[in-house]
C-alpha cells in the first residue's frame, strides 16, 4: 500500500495535470497544492464517497477509478447525473452550498483524497489564480451536466450512448488516461443504464448496434475508438463544452 507521502504525490500530480489542461499553474501556486492537508480513502463499487444530506467540511478528489453523481428516487431507481475520473473534485461545490442534494458512490474501485475546506479557502484567498481554477472546474462540470441533459431529453440511444464515449475519450485522454483513444471502463451494463436513463434491454441492444458500425470496440472493461471523427461526426460530438483550451484564466 502507498504510504501517506506517495497518496499526497498521486494526490497533488493528479490535481495540477487536471488544472493543467486549461491553464498553467505556477511554482507557487504548486507549492501550495504540494501542502494542503489531506486525508486518504479506498472505496469497493457502490460506497459512497459522500453521502447524500450531509454537511461536509471537506471536498473530495479522485485519484484512481471511476465515481458517480447519483440521484435516487423514492421508488428505489437512481440516476447518475455525472461520472468523475481521476483529477476531478467530485463535490468542490460543496464548500459553498454546504448541504449535499445527492451522493458519489464508487462506481469501481475508488481511491480518493479529502481536502478540509478550510485549506480550500487559505489557498484561495492566497492564490487569486488558483482559486479561478478551482471554480473553473465547477464551471466545466455544469457544462457537462447541460451536454448530458440534451443527450438524454434528445439524442437517439446509438447516439447518446456514442457521445458519452467520446467525452469520457476525450476527458481521460488530457489527464494522459486513454492513449490512441483507448481506455479502461469498468462497469456493468446496470450502472450504464443508470447513467443513460435507459432500461437494461436498451443499453443491450444499443451496445449490439454501436458495435455493428466498427467505430468501437469495448471487450471485458477495455473501450476502443478505432476511428474518433468519425464517431464523433456520428454522434455530434463538439468537446468545446469541455473547455480544453489552455489559456490565461
Amino acid at each position: 500500500m502507498n504510504d501517506l507521502r506517495d497518496d499526497r504525490a498521486i494526490a497533488v500530480e493528479a490535481l495540477i495535470r487536471y488544472l493543467e489542461c486549461r491553464d498553467q499553474v505556477s511554482a507557487y501556486e504548486r507549492n501550495l497544492l504540494a501542502n494542503l492537508s489531506m486525508r486518504f480513502k479506498a472505496f469497493g463499487k457502490g460506497e459512497e464517497l459522500v453521502v447524500e444530506h450531509s454537511r461536509p467540511n471537506e471536498s473530495c478528489l479522485v485519484l484512481s477509478g471511476f465515481t458517480g453523481r447519483e440521484v435516487m428516487l423514492k421508488d428505489g431507481t437512481r440516476q447518475i447525473t455525472a461520472v468523475h475520473i481521476p483529477g476531478d473534485f467530485v463535490d468542490l461545490h460543496a464548500l459553498l452550498l454546504k448541504l449535499m442534494d445527492h451522493s458519489v458512490v464508487a462506481l469501481t474501485e475508488v481511491h480518493a483524497a479529502y481536502v478540509p475546506h478550510q485549506e480550500l479557502v487559505r489557498i484561495s484567498e492566497a492564490a487569486p489564480h488558483l482559486s479561478r481554477l478551482l471554480w473553473l472546474s465547477t464551471v466545466v462540470d455544469g457544462a457537462i451536466q447541460r451536454a448530458w441533459i440534451a443527450c438524454i431529453g434528445r439524442r437517439k440511444p446509438l447516439h447518446h450512448l456514442g457521445h458519452l464515449i467520446c467525452e469520457l475519450s476525450v476527458r481521460l485522454n488530457a489527464v494522459g488516461l486513454a492513449p490512441r483513444h483507448s481506455f479502461d471502463f469498468p462497469v456493468t451494463q446496470a450502472q450504464l443504464a443508470d447513467v443513460l436513463g435507459m432500461s437494461l434491454v436498451q443499453v443491450n441492444r444499443t451496445l449490439q448496434a454501436l458495435r455493428r458500425t466498427g467505430l468501437v470496440s469495448w471487450k471485458a472493461s477495455t473501450v476502443t475508438i478505432h476511428d474518433f471523427a468519425a464517431l464523433a461526426e456520428l454522434c455530434d460530438f463538439d468537446p468545446i463544452y469541455l473547455n480544453l483550451i489552455n489559456e490565461p484564466r
